[in-house]
């Protein structure tokens, strides 16, 4: 570990379906507020499921000027609007030579979805033979990164990351690494997704794993997940620059570690999990008994919950029936490739607030899934580290690792 630089989290910036900041998502979380309800898309009646975290109230007009838009996917928005938040916390002005060494690591799977759907209906269904001259820069999975850089005048690495529902935990695990390895002094990385339109979720509904009525996390009567749409970026900065200009620290990465299960496109391995988990521990040098919260990856089906806790009880031992463990999807739904990046605003409120949020939904005990899964309502409690994970499609797993600053 010697050379390596401490990692600063300094600024932090959201839009989902639980609020339009930081404040308001920790005071959704802390009440337990669901922010699933019934779908507003387009030929909504066609679809078997019509529920979803959408975000709601939003007015794409009242942030962007129209010739933005024009180039401005809802993803791509919804990242410009949270990096946005980010760096006006942090404080930081990325003009001169900051601007040339800082970067942007963004994680997306869906990218510009409602782009494409819109313009394969232009074209297919309504006969249209022209498009928008910018409906490429539109759709493309690197074009939130690519506006953030812009924005904010960031010409170090930048590029987007692309592993389904662990794109922004990877995002934000290699932001981590770059500050720390000194390859750049700060980093903005988290997520973005906005899947919600009718192909979108005409596409999860194939699968067959979604429910019709709640996102249930860990109870035995669960009937599967729910997306949600939204972005968090975050600002990591190397701990020594943070504090020589006086910024206030909202905590530390201390660890990241990433596997892969090698195994089934789509179900889960209980081993490549525990591998992640006891990596991310083991990269930022912490034992054990030092996690006191773990946000879950924690969908609502009974595969991932199962193997999650399997993993985390294999990964912690005699330890795990001591940790708290609790899955925000149950309040904004599953925002897939921006869903870590949400998720680790949970960790920031237990670190920083002493604040577990809650499991919602929780009705029945399975179990296979015997932890303390801190159900329904948020808790006191003080914890000094946690752990985030996130498992996605593929058999990509990738877990952080922070402690209170």
């Amino acid at each position: 570990m010697s050379g390596l630089r401490r990692v600063a989290v300094t600024g932090a910036g959201t839009i989902n379906p639980l609020g339009a900041d930081v404040p308001a998502t920790f005071a959704a979380m802390r009440e337990g507020r669901c922010g699933i309800g019934p779908l507003d898309v387009r030929d909504a009646e066609r679809l078997a499921i019509r529920i979803g975290g959408q975000v709601r109230g939003y007015d794409e007009a009242a942030h962007f000027s129209r010739q933005e838009l024009s180039l401005l996917d809802r993803f791509t928005q919804f990242a410009l609007l949270a990096a946005r938040q980010a760096v006006g916390q942090a404080g930081l002005d990325f003009a001169g030579e900051l601007g040339m060494r800082a970067g942007v690591v963004l994680g997306t799977s869906g990218g510009g979805l409602s782009t494409q759907d819109e313009n394969f209906r232009a074209v297919y269904e309504e006969g249209k033979n022209r498009v928008h001259p910018f409906i490429v820069p539109r759709l493309m999975n690197n074009a939130a990164t690519a506006q953030v850089s812009m924005a904010h005048g960031l010409m170090g690495p930048s590029f987007t990351v692309s592993t389904a529902c662990a794109s922004s935990n990877h995002a934000m695990g290699l932001a981590f690494q770059m500050v720390r390895s000194g390859a750049a002094p700060v980093m903005l990385t988290g997520g973005s997704e906005s899947m919600l339109c009718f192909g979108g979720i005409k596409a999860w509904e194939g699968l067959r794993v979604m429910s019709k009525e709640a996102c249930r996390p860990f109870s035995a009567d669960r009937s599967g997940m729910v997306q949600g749409e939204g972005a968090a970026v975050f600002v990591f900065e190397d701990w020594d620059h943070a504090m020589a200009r006086g910024a206030e620290i909202l905590a530390e990465v201390a660890g990241f570690a990433m596997t892969s299960d090698a195994s089934d496109i789509v179900t889960p391995s209980a081993e490549g999990a525990e591998r992640a988990i006891a990596g991310a521990l083991a990269d930022a040098g912490l034992p054990a008994e030092a996690v006191g919260y773990i946000n879950a990856h924690g969908t609502g089906t009974a595969a991932n919950d199962r193997t999650e806790c399997l993993a985390v009880a294999r990964a912690f031992g005699a330890h795990a029936e001591r940790l708290m463990i609790s899955s925000t999807k149950s309040m904004h739904g599953h925002l897939i490739g921006g869903t870590g990046a949400v998720e680790l605003l949970a960790c920031l409120m237990a670190l920083r607030d002493g604040v577990i949020a809650p499991t919602i939904g929780y009705r029945e005990p399975d179990p296979d899934c015997a932890l303390d899964v801190v159900p329904n309502e948020a808790r006191q409690a003080r914890v000094g580290a946690v752990l985030s994970n996130a498992f996605a499609f593929g058999g990509h797993n990738a877990v952080l690792a922070l402690k209170a600053a």
